[in-house]
């Protein structure tokens, strides 16, 4: 006997389908509900500027800026993916309040915002610290390269630049000397001293070629001839002149790096870790430098240097300008540990748990120091001068200063030898010419060092060591790995700072929600248990209709 199967009406149709309440389906602890919270409770008075009176209303800014932070939390960064989750998913709707902007209009207020971004990482930041899941007292700091857009085939090599245009100005000379002495002959007797620029070359160019106006119309076939090779060697001299003007830009360009990319000129060339034919191919990227806790990102900045050396200071700037005060505690790799660097954190007032170079050398079970080397002989602060291994003594003989790439000066004290010829040990104490040893000591440095082998060794020292290895280095496993996000894909730095301020708020609201749910797993409570009474109370209905900004509130 058979059974007749019962189903609910179903009908392809009909076209209209009316959504009743989106809000039941999305979950009480969705992190949707958090980024809706934490974006109203922001102050975005500086968008206002930014749009005119006049004209089409646009969309809301807290609208698009909750729908494009929402989408890098779930590892969307494409505007056209973006516009399609807007359409298509329940949460991008809820947070749209139904509203559909395109991928054109997506990206035109990220642009749009590009300045003001800056402004609202700082007050997620100070939210967090508001809230208890930071202190902004000690910070871990770190970089990573990550690949620009660029192509990577279009370099431009400083040295290379320099070299071909020593051989254009050459080249030039010479042009000017094979032109005719009746039109030439007082600039080509001034190229011998004086250097050619674009202009320089315009005034002569135009000067040939009035004075080939002037002469009277050839007659002969030679003065013919002559005629065709004087215009021949003007059109050489324009070319060489476009060609010193494009070295002369691309000088300019450089500034004090080593290269740049004709696609993206504020992107280098630099080594990456994600090297896939693993033969130290160079690409166009950025220095990405950021100070975490908790693995929270609290500041951040791009720099174009790849060396981590010279973006301390600067980055402790921008701390400063962000936050209106340095950290306490700074943590950092021997990458940072230059003289200049525990200069400025000494004078800051700041505790500096940061290497130097040979600090994990030193700490090795194994590690006997070399007995010849000068930071192991013994040294008489009183009388200054150093005993080396076989009793004799290395008297001051002056003062040697090096300059760095930042313009930093530094002093190193010059020793040398009485007298070294006839030593059993001098195969072994040094290789240099000459009978008498010489050795250069900076002592300003080795008492940072001294100061921080202390620090680094004591307990404290410890677990900063320990955390350091779990705050930057687990944001950028997270971030490349986990959310992808492993390329920059815009030209220019200032667009790719606003593309990774979005990233660095949405990664920060996502550790927060990761935070709160495993807390509540816990059967514990956030910090201060202040967070879950923010959003609860913004997200009472008459808290929406009214307006009230939930920190008020709370307060």
């Amino acid at each position: 006997m058979s059974t007749k199967l019962h189903t609910k009406s179903y009908s392809n149709n009909d076209r209209l389908f009316f959504m009743l309440n989106p809000n039941e389906d999305i979950a009480e602890n969705d992190p949707v509900r958090v980024v809706d919270a934490v974006v109203e409770s922001l102050d975005l008075s500086e968008f206002k500027k930014l749009y005119r009176e006049r004209g089409r209303c646009p969309y809301h800014p807290k609208m698009m800026l909750k729908v494009i932070l929402y989408a890098y939390m779930n590892n969307i960064y494409s505007c056209r993916k973006i516009e399609k989750a807007v359409r298509r998913d329940i949460h991008y709707i809820w947070l749209a309040a139904q509203e559909r902007p395109d991928f054109v209009t997506i990206n035109r207020f990220r642009n749009r915002v590009k300045n003001e971004i800056n402004n609202i990482f700082t007050q997620v930041v100070l939210l967090l610290a508001g809230r208890g899941f930071i202190t902004l007292d000690v910070e871990y700091i770190d970089g990573t390269k990550i690949e620009s857009k660029a192509n990577k085939y279009t370099f431009v090599w400083r040295k290379t630049v320099e070299k071909n245009r020593v051989k254009l100005q050459e080249k030039i000379r010479v042009l000017l000397q094979q032109i005719d002495e009746v039109i030439a002959q007082d600039k080509a007797a001034e190229s011998e001293k004086v250097e050619f620029s674009p202009e320089t070359l315009n005034t002569i160019i135009d000067e040939l070629k009035d004075a080939l106006v002037a002469e009277p119309e050839p007659v002969g076939k030679e003065q013919k001839r002559r005629r065709r090779q004087q215009k021949k060697q003007i059109k050489e001299l324009e070319k060489h002149r476009d060609k010193l003007s494009e070295y002369d830009g691309h000088l300019e360009q450089i500034g004090e790096r080593n290269s740049i990319s004709k696609t993206d000129p504020d992107a280098t060339f630099m080594r990456m870790k994600e090297d896939a034919m693993n033969n130290g191919q160079t690409k166009p990227g950025y220095n990405l430098q950021i100070s975490a806790e908790n693995q929270f990102i609290t500041d951040f900045a791009l720099f174009p240097n790849p060396t981590d050396t010279l973006t301390l200071i600067p980055f402790f700037n921008s701390f400063l300008d962000r936050f209106g005060h340095l950290p306490s505690t700074a943590v950092a790799d021997s990458g940072y540990g230059s003289e200049e660097n525990y200069r400025f954190m000494d004078e800051a007032g700041m505790e500096a748990y940061v290497k130097y170079n040979r600090f994990h050398l030193e700490q090795r079970p194994r590690y006997s120091p070399n007995p010849f080397h000068h930071d192991n002989f013994h040294y008489n602060a009183v009388e200054d001068y150093y005993v080396c291994p076989m009793g004799q003594h290395m008297i001051r003989i002056g003062t040697a200063r090096s300059k760095t790439a930042s313009g930093y000066y530094s002093e190193s004290a010059r020793y040398r030898a009485q007298n070294c010829k006839g030593c059993p040990l001098r195969c072994l104490c040094y290789k240099a010419r000459g009978d008498r040893r010489t050795i250069e000591v900076n002592h300003r440095l080795n008492e940072y060092k001294r100061k921080a082998r202390e620090l680094l060794t004591s307990e404290e020292g410890i677990r900063h060591r320990g955390r350091r290895c779990i705050e930057p280095e687990a944001v950028f496993g997270q971030m490349k790995f986990n959310m992808a996000y492993r390329r920059f894909r815009h030209f220019g730095k200032d667009k790719v700072t606003m593309d990774f301020a979005f990233f660095a708020i949405a990664f920060n609201i996502k550790k927060m929600c990761s935070k709160i749910a495993k807390q509540t797993e816990n059967g514990g409570n956030t910090p201060r248990s202040g967070l879950f009474l923010l959003i609860s109370r913004f997200l009472s209905p008459e808290n929406r209709m009214s307006g009230k900004n939930p920190q008020k509130s709370a307060a």
